[in-house]
């Protein structure tokens, strides 16, 4: 009898735990250009003409947290290959967003036009999950091209545009830059942990971080916001690699300084669009 009991292990019941996004700073980098462009949006409808004041940018901005609440969810599901303790947080944080989406949906159908691209990127996500490659660059790049189209959605919306397909100067600049920086941190993150001592991450994440800062002084309207924040990044990106080689440095504080840089990041591309609007 207790051999049987041994070999049939009842399954794992689901936890407050399953429930939990429990990663601070993928929170920051999902929400920020969502937010982002939200504010920019309010603003902007306040000193264009041809724009009125919305609260469709933050009722995105909830539904893009319920979508990435699902899709955190989802993703540990299929990454445990349908282990049923998981599926009770996917079914609720859907029903929530139906909820929250549907009549968003049917007072600005157009939304719509963005469907494809989420719907690939959507797939990249899911299939990084289900073959347990959801860090690999390709699925870390879905996640930050899905979260930073988000700002001109965001400030679509907010600002009642009508611009068609709802993109704007403005919005594309958020989208680009929030792109630039989010992939850089992908790139410095994989240095510190995963590919901790490979020279060719440290290489491309220096590379990378060079050229977002050369962009940003010869044709980013030389903004001292993102020049600042260039050279932060960069600085970040060539110290604490070496630094690493000396000393260990546990993933937690790595976290924490993603986690900064990345709430930096946001206040520097916030003010650099707010500044031209």
């Amino acid at each position: 009898m207790l051999r049987n009991v041994a070999r049939n292990p009842q399954p794992r019941r689901t936890t407050a735990r399953d429930w939990i996004p429990d990663q601070p700073g993928a929170w920051v980098m999902a929400l920020a250009p969502a937010l982002a462009g939200a504010v920019c949006g309010s603003v902007w409808s306040v000193t264009e003409p041809d724009a009125t004041a919305n609260a469709g940018g933050w009722w995105v901005l909830l539904c893009w947290a319920l979508c990435y609440c699902v899709e955190f969810t989802a993703a540990r599901w299929l990454k445990s290959h349908c282990a049923s303790r998981y599926l009770p947080p996917v079914v609720g944080y859907a029903i929530a967003l139906v909820c929250a989406g549907i009549p968003f949906l049917i007072m600005h159908f157009d939304v719509l036009v963005w469907a494809p691209l989420y719907m690939v990127l959507a797939t990249v996500a899911f299939a990084g999950a289900w073959f347990r490659r959801e860090r690999s660059l390709w699925a870390n790049a879905a996640a930050v091209i899905a979260a930073s189209v988000m700002a001109m959605i965001a400030l679509h919306y907010a600002a009642n545009s009508p611009s068609i397909p709802q993109v704007s100067l403005p919005g594309l600049v958020l989208a680009l830059c929030f792109a630039a920086t989010q992939f850089g941190s992908v790139l410095f993150v994989k240095t510190m942990i995963r590919e901790r001592g490979r020279r060719s991450y440290v290489a491309a994440s220096w590379i990378w971080h060079i050229a977002l800062l050369t962009w940003w002084i010869a044709a980013a309207g030389r903004s001292w916001y993102l020049v600042l924040l260039g050279v932060i990044l960069l600085v970040r990106a060539v110290a604490l690699p070496m630094i690493a080689r000396c000393r260990t440095m546990k993933p937690m504080i790595v976290g924490i300084t993603e986690c900064c840089t990345s709430l930096m990041a946001f206040g520097c591309i916030l003010g650099n669009v707010l500044v031209s609007l």
